[in-house]
């Protein structure tokens, strides 16, 4: 390894570790948040609610947050973020009624973008021949993440009840803060003068994005893999719920936690052994082809499955689709953005998160309220489809492409 590299791997590990205590905490509350607040009396679509709430919150905070760090930098946003989550987690904690579980959400909604502002620290400090590789940190900490935190949360609610796990990821939160406070090194901010601050809520400041063909044509898969992910994660709990059972009961936090940690396992093993030999070999445009065709599979699958074999094995395919895509995209948009840009535009694959988690977790709620499991399930292959076509016809412009401006 070169002396010029040593120092960005070393940049990164504080990255790494933040992510993972902060997936911790979300991975703890995924697998019981729409079954908590059906404890709640929620209502299929009130329980799917809390994440168009949350990421309605997002979509004006994540670009604002992003656009912030590039003038003021990365370490006071991403302390602002994980404070706002912390606070957000006990106050769902403590809830006794269901407008607090919506209160929690909209505090940490209103203050999220702990994930983009990671992802733009790393390429800050990253080569943009390394991204894919780099960002693939992400996905090994997503992988952990879905591996014990569900896992965690099955074993927790199953003994102290629900709000258990929830108090565990406050933990989580508080240790991530503490992480970035002392761990983390203060990023820079832009030489921009004057900056507007309410640029990133201007659609000028994404048009000029999108006026970029190919930095369009990545954002719009983005769009479409995130309205896939969207639908699967938000309904996938209610989902299993109704179809599946366990020992005579239905699929409750337990069985769904098991689930997940079923599949972040796999997903530690993709990101930390295959990732980065599968870039080098195929290039992040040929895997965002094959991981979108995966995807597909695996929600056709899950929509027909009726046993718990074929359950996993959807959720395998899937699996690994969601975990290819995820770095290989998220690569290619920011090797079509200059260093100073870097905030910004992974700021708006967060508004794009955001969008999605606005309206898929809406269909979400309505489809299962009316037990149109199967149809839930393949929408979701649908909105990977045009995905999919999008990468066919988009791939020959991100091969070879020049990284200068990176």
């Amino acid at each position: 390894m070169s002396t010029s590299e040593q120092p960005q791997r070393a940049s990164l590990l504080p990255v790494f570790l933040i992510v993972l205590v902060d997936i911790f905490g979300m991975t703890l509350v995924i697998p019981l948040l729409a079954i908590y607040a059906e404890t709640f009396h929620a209502t299929p679509l009130q329980a799917t609610l809390l994440v168009t709430v949350f990421a309605a919150c997002q979509l004006v905070s994540g670009p604002l947050i992003g656009f912030a760090s590039d003038h003021t930098g990365r370490k006071p946003m991403l302390i602002f973020s994980q404070i706002g989550t912390f606070i957000g987690f006990i106050i769902l904690a403590r809830a006794d009624a269901l407008w607090m579980i919506y209160l929690s959400r909209i505090i940490d909604g209103s203050t999220a973008g702990n994930l983009s502002l990671a992802q733009a620290y790393i390429a800050d400090n990253t080569a943009p021949e390394n991204r894919a590789k780099a960002f693939g940190m992400i996905g090994i900490a997503f992988g952990l993440g879905f591996f014990i935190g569900p896992s965690l949360t099955g074993l927790l609610s199953a003994k102290y009840g629900l709000t258990a796990p929830i108090y565990l990821a406050a933990g989580m939160s508080a240790t991530s803060v503490l992480f970035s406070a002392t761990l983390l090194r203060g990023g820079r901010g832009s030489t921009v003068a004057n900056p507007d601050r309410w640029a990133a809520l201007k659609w000028s400041t994404y048009a000029q994005y999108f006026a970029r063909p190919a930095l369009r044509t990545l954002l719009f898969q983005f769009l479409f893999f995130m309205l896939s992910f969207s639908m699967f994660i938000s309904g996938f709990a209610l989902f299993a719920e109704r179809r599946f059972t366990w020992q005579g009961h239905p699929f409750g936090p337990r069985e769904i936690g098991y689930v997940f940690g079923f599949v972040g396992f796999f997903g530690i093993v993709l990101q930390g052994a295959f990732i980065g030999r599968l870039v080098k070999r195929f290039g992040e445009a040929p895997l965002t082809v094959v991981g979108f065709a995966t995807v597909v599979i695996g929600h056709l699958v899950l929509g027909v499955a009726a046993t718990i074999p074929l359950l996993l094995v959807a959720a395998l395919i899937s699996g690994f689709g969601n975990g290819v895509l995820r770095p290989s995209i998220v690569s290619l948009i920011t090797r079509r953005a200059s260093r100073h840009e870097q905030g910004v535009v992974l700021g708006i694959t967060q508004a794009l998160t955001s969008m999605a988690a606005v309206v898929a977790p809406i269909v979400t709620g309505l489809l299962i309220q009316h037990e149109m499991l199967v149809t839930w399930a393949w929408l979701a292959a649908i909105l990977a489809a045009v995905g999919w076509g999008l990468s066919v016809t988009g791939g020959r412009g991100n091969e070879g492409m020049s990284t200068s401006a990176a």
